[in-house]
């Protein structure tokens, strides 16, 4: 079993709850974490034997352009994608963060981990 991480992926979304949010946007940063055998991979050195996390990044930035009120939707609409488009994908966790989430006081973020198994 192998373990793939994509960190800190910084997104300018239209994501929350209050229709300004919806307008102005605000900075997301996305951690993903993957679990899958990576012993093929190990070996031949090969893309095609690898869970390829190019296409994940285009998975998770794809998900990241559809406005959503929650965070909670948001990481989960992200796993569903990923586990529909990577059959290999044994668990996957992913962590979304709002920067500077309009709280009334000074946050540097508000985040959502949510976590899937096949």
């Amino acid at each position: 079993m192998g373990i793939i991480r994509i960190e800190q992926m910084e997104f300018y979304s239209y994501h929350g709850h209050y229709e300004e949010e919806r307008v102005v946007g605000n900075r997301f940063i996305v951690d993903l974490t993957m679990e899958t055998d990576c012993s093929t991979a190990a070996i031949s050195d090969k893309l095609k034997d690898a869970l390829d996390y190019q296409k994940a990044y285009e998975v998770v930035k794809k998900e990241m352009k559809e406005k959503s009120y929650l965070l909670e939707h948001i990481a989960g609409r992200i796993l569903d994608a990923l586990f529909a488009h990577f059959p290999e994908l044994d668990k996957a966790d992913i962590k979304v963060s709002k920067m500077n989430p309009p709280m009334g006081g000074k946050i540097n973020a508000v985040s959502v981990t949510l976590s899937k198994k096949r």
